[in-house]
């Protein structure tokens, strides 16, 4: 099918300020939590903070996505609902969904997206959401390049994939693993993040394969070597991960992405979804940000360099290795440390420790502590220290280029404003001045304060005054000309901004007959909504009241241990199974594997 939807770039934004260093920075739009129902409980914002988000954002038609994305209670349904039509009120462009039960409220018009917590892994699914009508479907980070492409010439919906940040282990919606250990649910958005702790792996026979690693723990998502390919296979949205991050990561990421978008926006001929330019003064360094290694997880195809089983925190980049120490100082045989920097290593027992560099003398790095640092260590920079700072001192600007016309004749001054979406604003002025002594300088003077756009969002970037006799106009009545012009001109980009309507909801059959405790089934409307849809629902979801997780499966993901040790079952190596994830508190969680579909399951005893 045809797809000419606009490239945009998404950006996280876990509070008011990072959401306009977002936008600054050249975001085309932007997803965040309202007070409640976010699948990041940490990260809720009030309804004031939005609606300035909200203007704000669409003077450059940056477009705000909310996030009410966790499964829902029946006694929550009406107050989200109630919430919706406050965002709705406010010029919100689009609720990020993941609980169908939604959909049988009586919502506004707003655009509906499907939340990567739907599971949209396939192109049965995607196809079942484009026909009951969501806008948008966020798909799985776990297909590949291919499978996106499969879908992108089989649908005509917005697609958007993730392309920056934190993966899960588990595909989303279908990981009850927090919730299962301490009743704190991921599609509640109250993940406690077992995935990053350390387990042992044993086998039937008891015998221990591994001890005490990260093995749920994958390393960061990075896609800017396959955006093009992207775009090709369908995807119109690039979203950064990262609702719980700060400025300094949101500034980094969505500069270095917007640099990488631009340019193949322009090469092959596509529009992007926002206007405006954005001025950064830095070099975006995606290894410069919090990350735990980069991987492209499985865009191009299985591979093993997905995991950290070392460490779930930033170990930061290789910087040298300790050739020498005294008693407060250490010297490397690469001398690119500064001072104030963050160092992080790994000491004897394989534990990532850090420290901060006090003092450079002599080429003697002094960090706060010695201890554990030996000759041979290996030394990582994990917090650059001038990098940062200068994230931090970057004040981004936006702003919108339009072009002036100024006509000047005996009677009447006409001046016309336009921007590079055609929005125009002519304001008409009796010439009741006098002619000008200096028609040059009187021209500058005109010129040059018109020009003056401070603090608003726009630049001039062309101006043309035709005039015969130019008028001798104070400094002051000039600037309160460009301010009525600039005024009215708002007004109308203002009203020119529309909001795209949620067309009716359609009941569509299901992609499956009998649904389990996996399609996260927590209220009486979900229900109804998928019997609507041909379905009969056999188990609510876990969280539901009437539900436990013993004996459930409580994770299932693409990754694959056996494949990452080198026991896959392809390979001729054998293991005695089944085989056994240990926590540190001894807890067994069984493993079992479907490999011809190539995913793993974890099971709770």
């Amino acid at each position: 099918m045809k797809r000419d939807f606009p490239i945009e770039l998404l950006a996280p934004a876990k509070d008011k300020s990072c959401a306009f260093a977002a936008i600054n920075s050249g975001a085309d739009a932007i997803y965040i939590g309202a007070s409640c129902f976010g699948a990041r409980k940490n990260a809720g914002n009030s309804l004031e903070d939005i609606n300035e988000i909200v203007e704000y954002a669409h003077k450059f038609r940056v477009k705000v996505f909310v996030t009410i994305n966790t499964v829902l209670f029946d006694d929550e349904l009406t107050p989200a609902k109630n919430l919706i039509e406050k965002l709705y009120k406010i010029g919100v462009d689009a609720i990020i969904i993941q609980d169908m039960g939604l959909l049988e409220m009586e919502l506004p018009p707003i655009p509906l997206h499907s939340s990567t917590q739907c599971h949209n892994a396939s192109l049965d699914k995607v196809t079942f959401l484009e026909k009951v009508g969501f806008e948008r479907a966020i798909l799985a980070r776990e297909l590949s390049i291919d499978e996106i492409k499969e879908i992108g010439q089989n649908t005509n919906i917005e697609l958007e994939t993730f392309i920056q940040g934190a993966l899960c282990v588990s595909y989303s919606g279908q990981c009850y693993l927090s919730y299962a250990i301490g009743g704190r649910s991921a599609n509640r958005g109250e993940c406690a993040q077992p995935c990053r702790k350390k387990y042992s792996l044993i086998d039937s026979k008891g015998k221990k394969l591994v001890e005490n690693q990260h093995l749920l723990c994958l390393k960061d998502f990075n896609a800017s070597s396959h955006l093009e390919e992207l775009i090709d296979a369908g995807v119109s949205s690039f979203k950064i991960e990262g609702r719980l991050k700060d400025e300094n990561y949101i500034k980094n990421t969505v500069s270095f992405y917007r640099q990488k978008l631009d340019e193949i926006i322009a090469k092959k001929g596509l529009k992007r979804a926002s206007i405006g330019v954005s001025k950064i003064t830095f070099e975006p360094d995606l290894d410069k940000t919090f990350n735990r290694g980069f991987c492209d997880y499985f865009l191009s195809g299985r591979h093993k360099n997905i995991t950290s089983f070392d460490t779930p925190k930033n170990k930061g980049e290789l910087e040298g290795t300790v050739s020498q120490i005294k008693q407060s100082c250490f010297s490397l045989n690469n001398n690119i440390l500064k001072k104030n920097d963050g160092i992080s290593f790994f000491d004897k027992n394989n534990e990532l420790c850090g420290t901060k560099i006090e003092k450079i003398q002599n080429n003697w790095f002094y960090p706060n502590s010695m201890d554990k640092i030996k000759v041979g260590t290996k030394i990582y920079r994990n917090f650059d220290y001038e990098f940062n700072k200068n994230l931090e001192s970057n004040n981004i600007v936006r702003k919108i280029a339009v072009n002036l016309i100024v006509n000047i004749d005996e009677t009447e001054l006409t001046l016309s404003i336009e921007d590079e979406e055609q929005n125009q604003y002519t304001l008409k002025i009796n010439n009741n001045y006098e002619k000008a002594q200096n028609l040059d300088k009187a021209k500058e003077n005109i010129e040059k304060q018109l020009c003056k756009m401070g603090s608003t969002e726009f630049f001039v970037e062309k101006i043309t005054i035709n005039a015969k006799n130019v008028p001798f106009i104070k400094i002051n009545e000039i600037n309160e000309i460009r301010r009525k012009l600039i005024e009215n001109f708002v007004e109308i980009r203002l009203k020119n901004y529309k909001i795209k309507k949620q067309q009716p909801i359609n009941y569509k059959n299901f992609i499956k007959n009998n649904l389990d405790f996996t399609f996260n089934i927590t209220n009486e409307k979900a229900k109804r909504f998928y019997e609507k849809c041909g379905a009969k629902v056999e188990e609510y979801g876990l969280e539901h009241p009437s539900q436990n997780t013993k004996n459930k499966q409580v994770m299932e993901t693409k990754h694959c241990i056996k494949y990452s040790l080198g026991y896959c079952s392809k390979t001729g190596k054998k293991l005695a199974e089944p085989i056994f994830l240990v926590d540190e508190k001894g807890q067994k969680y069984k493993l079992s594997f479907d490999c011809k579909n190539c995913r793993m399951k974890v099971h709770y005893p």
